[in-house]
C-alpha cells in the first residue's frame, strides 16, 4: 500500500472558494535561527467541544467513520478558543514494524486497490474500449485510437507520439487482431508514464518539511489528511500547520483531519501563513516529528499577488529550517484534464516543485491526461507521487505506471 516512500536505509516496493489578498509581512521580521515555535501560537488542548465546519465546507471533509478508520487513540476535536491557537488532537506516534508496513503495503495491488482504479478510470477507459474488437487492423483503427485517446485528453503531442510508434510496431511485430494491439498500447502507455514514477524519502530529514499547494478545490486539505495517515502508518509522527488562513473553515476543516487522524495541527485565525508555516516547521524541529505537512490557501496561477506570496512562505520556510520545504508538492485535480499542464508549469516556476498528487479520477473522462502530463515534463521529470480516485482513505494510492495503463486498457 506504501511504495510510494523511500528509505534511506530501507527501500519499501510496492511491498474551497474565494480567497482575499494577505497581508504581506518582511520576510526580515522572521527571525533566522530560531528552532522554538513564536509566542503567537500557543498549544491548547480541550476535551468539550467538537469543531465544527460549516455546511459548505463539511462536503470537503471526510464523510464517514467508516472510510477514516480512526485511531483508538484519538481524542475529541478542539475547540477554537484564541486567535492564535494550536489545535491539538493528540500527539500520537503510531510505529509499524518493517513486516507490517510490507505487509500493508501490497494489500491494495493484489486486492481492492486495482479494482477502485479501473472503476475510477472507466469514463475514459470506456472510450477506447469498443475499438480493439475489429477483425481488420488497419488505418482506420489506428485513426480512430487516435480520436480516442485526444477526446481522453492525452494531448496531440503526445497522442501522435503514441500513434506512430504503435503503428510501427504493428509492423514490426505483425499484429494481427485487436487484443495483441491493445496490449501494444498498454505497453507504450506504461512505458512513457515510467518517468513519472517516484517516492518519497521520509529518513531524509528531521523533521521533514512537506509544502504543499494547489487552485481552488482541487482536494488539498483531504489529500493532506489521507498523507497523514499514510506516513503515520510508515512510524513517522505528524505535525500539520494550516496554513490556508483565508479560506471560510480551513482551519476547522484541517482540524478535523488532526483530530481523526491523532495529530496536533498548528494554526492561527487569520494573519500571515508564512508565520503559520514558520511556527510549525520550529515546532516541527523543537519535538523532532517526523514530518511536518504544510496547507497553503488555494490559488490560480493567473493571481500574481497570490504566487508571490507562496514564493515568500517558501522563502519563510526556509529561514526556520536551511533545508526546507524538502518537499513542494502540487495537488492537481484530474478533471481539469489539460489544464493542470498550465498550473504545473506556473507552480513550478513558484516553487520548485518536487512532486505531484492527481486526485478526482473517478470522477473525469480525461484520464489520458496524465499522458501529456508525461510528454510535457519529459525535459524535467517530476514525479507523481500519488493519484486519487475516491473519498475513502484508501483511495489515494501510489502511482505505478503499469497499473495505470493496465486500468486504462483493461488489460
Amino acid at each position: 500500500m506504501f511504495g510510494f516512500f523511500r528509505r534511506l536505509k530501507s527501500v519499501f516496493t510496492p511491498s474551497p472558494s474565494a480567497e482575499g489578498a494577505p497581508t504581506q509581512a518582511p520576510d526580515a521580521a522572521v527571525p533566522e535561527t530560531s528552532t522554538q515555535p513564536s509566542a503567537k501560537t500557543t498549544t491548547t488542548q480541550s476535551l468539550s467541544t467538537e469543531a465544527t465546519v460549516p455546511k459548505a465546507e463539511a462536503e470537503a471533509a471526510p464523510a464517514s467513520p467508516k472510510d477514516l478508520e480512526p485511531s483508538t487513540s484519538m481524542l475529541p476535536a478542539q475547540a477554537l478558543h484564541d486567535d492564535t491557537q494550536a489545535f491539538v488532537a493528540g500527539n500520537t506516534t503510531i510505529p509499524n514494524s518493517a513486516s507490517e508496513a510490507v505487509k500493508t503495503q501490497s494489500a491494495p495491488a493484489s486486492s481492492g486497490w486495482f479494482a477502485r482504479l479501473k472503476g475510477g478510470l472507466a469514463k475514459t477507459r470506456n472510450q477506447l474500449a469498443d475499438l480493439f474488437g475489429v477483425v481488420k487492423i488497419d488505418e482506420q483503427l489506428l485513426e480512430d485510437l487516435e480520436s480516442a485517446l485526444i477526446q481522453a485528453d492525452a494531448g496531440v503531442a503526445a497522442t501522435e507520439s503514441l500513434i506512430n510508434a504503435l503503428r510501427q510496431a504493428i509492423k514490426q511485430d505483425k499484429l494481427k487482431n485487436g487484443e495483441a494491439v491493445r496490449y501494444c498500447l498498454r505497453d507504450l502507455i506504461r512505458d512513457q508514464l515510467i518517468p513519472l514514477q517516484g517516492g518519497i524519502d521520509l529518513d531524509r530529514s528531521t523533521p521533514l518539511v512537506l509544502m504543499i499547494a494547489g487552485v481552488n478545490g482541487a482536494g488539498k486539505t483531504t489529500s493532506i489528511g489521507k498523507l497523514a495517515r499514510h506516513v503515520q502508518r510508515e512510524g513517522k509522527t505528524v505535525l500539520l500547520a494550516a496554513g490556508d488562513t483565508f479560506r471560510a473553515a480551513a482551519r476547522e476543516q484541517l482540524a478535523i483531519w488532526g483530530q481523526r487522524n491523532g495529530v496536533e495541527v498548528i494554526a492561527q485565525q487569520g494573519g500571515d501563513p508564512a508565520a503559520v508555516a514558520f511556527d510549525a516547521v520550529s515546532a516541527g524541529r523543537a519535538r523532532q516529528s517526523g514530518v511536518v505537512m504544510i496547507d497553503t490557501a488555494g490559488r490560480l496561477p493567473t493571481q500574481n499577488h497570490l504566487m508571490d506570496e507562496l514564493k515568500k512562505i517558501r522563502r519563510v520556510i526556509g529561514k526556520a529550517m536551511s533545508d526546507a520545504p524538502h518537499e513542494a508538492l502540487l495537488i492537481l485535480d484530474g478533471n481539469t484534464g489539460q489544464n493542470m499542464l498550465h498550473q504545473v508549469k506556473a507552480f513550478d516556476e513558484a516553487i520548485s516543485l518536487t512532486g505531484l498528487v492527481v486526485t478526482k479520477l473517478d470522477g473525469t473522462a480525461k484520464g489520458g491526461a496524465l499522458l501529456a502530463l508525461a510528454h510535457q515534463l519529459k525535459q524535467r521529470p517530476i514525479p507523481v507521487y500519488f493519484i486519487g480516485v475516491g473519498e475513502g482513505l484508501d483511495d489515494l494510492q501510489a502511482f505505478r505506471a503499469e497499473e495505470f495503463a493496465n486500468a486504462l486498457l483493461d488489460c
